[in-house]
């Protein structure tokens, strides 16, 4: 294990969104699948193939697309080509979306790609509007001032940047998000933007139980319109096929006398060229302390990291300063810790995009993890009474999923698969860097 940690020591860049200039080769997906599987690096996989099929179909289509230019002619002479009609990919943990998104990414010779987890993308849309917001200048001149809407010069903004578009794990759990979906696609596809997506739900089940659902629904079919749909659910988990057993980075801490992590934090910190020190982070204008870091080695808690106010924007903040990042003291999580145990699975979501290393000590073992039995809509928290206080709710609404759990409950099994892949050779020898 020490030479996975020694070989994995090194100084993370800071994290932002790439566009390509470059492919890996001009053969296509389908090509590079068959060969990988002649090769004997996959399973052969008959759903995966179908689905590799799809993705040379869009490879042969962009071969020669190229969005028009958006300018005033264009408003007069409407020859715009239409774009290829994109991908979304969904089904059950580990069998094999993202591996095939990213082996599509790593073909398509487009410069203007871009590849990005769609928790990121959405905290980069916030802050893109707030930041447009900040620069309208409002004519106070006029007794009934037209509203302003940020939503198209932020979808402009995006589709200049990049016009294919591949998203991980597209979910859509905060309301925030559901109620500028809709406007903020349709623009992004009348702009011609292609878009590859992969998520654990089918589109009709996006934001299922969802605060304001009704709003969010006319999203649906502008998915719809633009993606061609394939679930691939072939009931193999491959993250879980390989790996090495004798290896581990979860300890359960009944199992040791000793301190298992304390010699492996010394280990990291004697490679990096800094001292033990706390950090602190100033993050959307707030101050984010933790107390023992080591140049890109970060010791905390889930104390620290889970009962705390942090979001996604904090845990991809983490990303960008650390490779390795030691977890101690993770309990056993269910619904009665609701909010701790959303931030934790959307910790490790944030971690595992970036192939950031992660160490845990734990009272239970991985697959004990998480309880998923689902709260009684009679027995709610004082937590989500206070929410419903704020929301103006009554109990007819408690069969939202904001508090039945219902979302928290779906992605626990993608959280154990991916904290299992996180244990992994192959995980740990691979660069964190995107």
């Amino acid at each position: 294990m020490f030479q996975i940690l020694k070989n994995s020591c090194k100084k993370r860049r800071k994290l932002q969104l790439k566009f390509s200039t470059t492919a890996s080769n001009n053969k296509g997906p389908m090509v590079t699948l068959n060969n990988k599987i002649n090769k004997g690096e996959l399973y052969r996989d008959e759903i995966q193939l179908k689905i590799g099929k799809s993705l040379q179909r869009i490879y042969d289509e962009t071969t020669n697309y190229q969005p028009a230019e958006k300018n005033l002619l264009s408003k007069f002479f409407s020859s715009r080509e239409k774009a290829p009609k994109g991908l979304y990919i969904y089904g059950a943990v580990g069998g094999g979306k993202t591996m095939l998104m990213d082996l599509f990414y790593s073909t398509c010779d487009i410069k203007k790609k871009s590849r990005v987890h769609f928790h990121e993308f959405m905290v980069d849309v916030h802050a893109k509007i707030h930041e447009t917001k900040k620069h309208v200048v409002r004519d106070y001149s006029d007794d009934k001032p037209k509203p302003f809407d940020p939503i198209p010069p932020v979808a402009n903004l995006i589709s200049a940047n990049a016009w294919m578009i591949c998203f991980d794990e597209f979910q859509v759990t905060d309301v925030a998000d559901a109620m500028i979906l809709k406007r903020l696609f349709t623009h992004l596809f009348n702009n011609g933007i292609v878009m590859i997506a992969t998520s654990n739900r089918a589109p009709d089940d996006l934001y299922k139980n969802g605060l304001q659902r009704s709003n969010f629904v006319p999203f649906i079919q502008v998915l719809k319109d633009h993606c061609e749909v394939i679930s691939l659910d072939s009931g193999i988990d491959y993250r879980l096929k390989g790996l090495q057993s004798s290896k581990s980075n979860y300890f359960v801490k009944s199992d040791h006398k000793l301190d298992p992590v304390e010699p492996i934090f010394k280990f990291l910190c004697s490679k990096e060229n800094d001292v033990v020190r706390g950090r602190t982070f100033t993050i959307q204008g707030r101050d984010v302390t933790f107390g023992k870091a080591c140049g890109g080695v970060l010791e905390t808690s889930f104390e620290e990291l889970c009962d705390r106010p942090l979001g996604a924007n904090d845990y991809l903040h983490l990303t960008q300063f650390f490779h390795t990042i030691i977890i101690r003291d993770v309990p056993q999580m269910s619904l009665k810790i609701k909010s701790q145990t959303r931030r934790f699975i959307t910790l490790i979501d944030a971690l595992y995009d970036h192939r950031i290393k992660v160490i845990i000590t734990a009272s239970i073992p991985i697959k004990e993890l998480f309880l998923t039995q689902k709260r009684d809509k009679d027995n709610i928290s004082d937590e989500d009474r206070m929410l419903m206080d704020d929301l103006k709710m009554g109990k007819d609404d408690t069969s939202a999923n904001i508090f039945t759990g219902d979302e928290e409950i779906f992605a626990f099994d993608r959280t154990v698969s991916r904290l299992t892949q996180m244990q992994s050779e192959e995980y740990w020898n691979k660069d964190g860097t995107r």
